[in-house]
Parts: structure tokens; sequence; C-alpha cells
């Protein structure tokens, strides 16, 4: 029989968590949505904001995300709902590091890090052209770069209209360099009756792009008028 000493010195599996990278383009919503989907799901979460990203989402929903108060903010804006009202979700983020955007000796900035990958929802066109670019300029990006380079999973859900030619010749680069380019684009053939159902159409396509089990729409199952029978 095994004994407890020799129970605890087996070797434990690393915590491997997504990367969360939320940019400054509107819709901090689906970054929320995508979040609560991660942590129902049981997958761990790191989360990098960046600067822009903080403006837009005290823009967006009144929440200022602060580094020494990050969990409390967090709770809070995973409990608002798309439409703006408080306390609509509830989220335990007991597995969710957080990494501020400018600190580039954080842990998922390096290869050996153990990420699954990494989503960055939403993705302004200036997020899109610097890991196109491979530039680096802060930990967002970096850890794109990383995950590229590492053949990790990158979706990197863009939220701008209309594309100018050079933000199409960046998302072009990101496709070819093994990224999944996923267009903020909800649908209407799930039936969606609030705003809260278009959100999570993106957010769940996120995550089917990531392979993370979720229940956020109803999917296609090739019958006309499907949605409308459960109304």
């Amino acid at each position: 029989m095994e004994s407890g000493l020799a129970r605890s010195q087996q070797p434990r599996s690393p915590r491997r968590p997504w990367v969360v990278g939320v940019s400054g383009a509107s819709g901090t919503p689906y970054a929320a949505a995508v979040l609560r989907g991660l942590l129902d799901a049981g997958e761990s979460v790191d989360l990098v904001v960046s600067r822009a990203a903080r403006l837009t989402l005290l823009d967006e929903t009144g929440i200022a995300f602060r580094d020494a108060h990050w969990q409390e903010d967090l709770r809070t804006w995973l409990a608002r709902g798309a439409d703006g009202k408080p306390d609509r979700f509830t989220a335990d983020v007991g597995d969710v590091r957080y990494w501020a955007a400018g600190d580039l000796a954080a842990g998922p900035s390096s290869g050996s890090y153990p990420a699954k990958g990494m989503l960055i929802v939403p993705a302004s066109t200036a997020s899109v052209a610097g890991v196109a670019l491979g530039l680096s300029k802060d930990l967002l990006q970096r850890v794109a770069s990383v995950t590229l380079k590492e053949r990790r999973r990158l979706v990197v859900a863009v939220r701008e209209t209309p594309l100018s030619g050079q933000t199409l010749k960046h998302m072009v680069a990101l496709d070819e360099a093994g990224a999944v380019v996923l267009p903020a684009s909800p649908a209407f053939y799930a039936g969606a009756t609030h705003i809260q159902d278009l959100v999570d159409f993106v957010a769940g396509r996120v995550l089917d792009a990531a392979g993370v089990p979720h229940s956020l729409y109803r999917r296609w199952e090739g019958e006309l008028g499907g949605s409308r029978k459960d109304q």
C-alpha cells in the first residue's frame, strides 16, 4: 500500500492556464463573457489588461481596474451583464492570476511558462498590428509573440469596423503565423433575444476556437427556424 509520504513526493501536474489579453478596443463585455466561460469550464486563467483597456473598461462599465485591488475589480466586472446591470453573474476568480501590462518579466513572457495558449478579447487594430509585426511593446504583445513561437493556440477576436487595408494585411499575417483570426461578429440564428445573447455568441466562438467546452449559445443543428421553437 502506498504511504502518504510517497504520495506527497509525487510530482504535481503544473498549472497550465489560458492567458487572456484584453486590449483597448471597445467590447469589454466580450472579455467578461470569455473569462466567465473559462472559469465555468474549470480552466485556469492568467489575465493581462492593457493600459488602453483600463480606459475602455472605465468608459463602458464605470469600473476602474486597479493593480492593487484587481481581484475585487475583476469580481465586479464579471458580475456585470452586457446591458450594464450589476450582479447579473457570479464568478469564482480564485484560479486567476493577474499580470500588469508593463511587467515584461512576468511568467507568461517566457516560452518555458506552461500556458495552454492565449485569447486576445477584444483585439484592437493596434494590438493586431503589434502582434503581426512582433513589436512586443507591452506584456500583451509579448505573450502573443511567445504563443506563436511556441506553436500554441492564439485566438485574436478583432473588434473594429471598417477594416483598413493595412489591418487586413496584418490579419492575413497572423493567420499565416498560425493564429485564429476571429472577428467579433454576432450571429442571429441562435435565437438571440437580449444583448447578452449576442455577446455570448462571440465569446462562445472564441472558446470553440480554443477547444474549451461551454453552453453559451445554441448551436446550429440544420433545422430552419429551430431557434424560434425554444422561445
